[in-house]
Formats: structure tokens, sequence, C-alpha cells
């Protein structure tokens, strides 16, 4: 039982790891996108984009170690 309860953990864990790292990806992608093409990014809002980042890839870096 314990066994069973273990490995349901850790597949709903590898799914929200999943599921972060791809919408990980697509913050990360839109965000270089609009820097190099000059987009009308003001300074508040790359450092908020950045802060939103920077949060979910912590957050994805700690679920990854335990």
């Amino acid at each position: 039982m314990a066994e069973q309860q273990a490995r349901s953990r850790n597949y709903e864990r590898q799914k929200r790891l999943e599921s972060d790292t791809a919408k990980l990806v697509g913050l990360v992608t839109d965000f270089k996108e609009k820097l190099q093409n000059g987009g009308d990014l003001s300074p508040a809002d790359m450092s908020k984009k950045a802060e939103e980042i920077e949060k979910l890839a912590k957050s994805v870096k700690d679920r990854m170690k335990g």
C-alpha cells in the first residue's frame, strides 16, 4: 500500500514538473522574443516578467530536489 502511494505521489510530481517546465519554457521564449523585437515592455513589465520566470524556475528546481 505504501509503495503504491509513493508511486502515485512520484507520478503526480513528475506531471507537475513537466507542466511547470513547459510553462517556464513558454515564458522564457516569449520574454526573449519581446526583448529581441524591441517589444513594448517597460522596465517595470520586464522586471515583473523576470520575477515570474525566476519564481517558477525556483519552484521547479526545489521540486526536482525532493
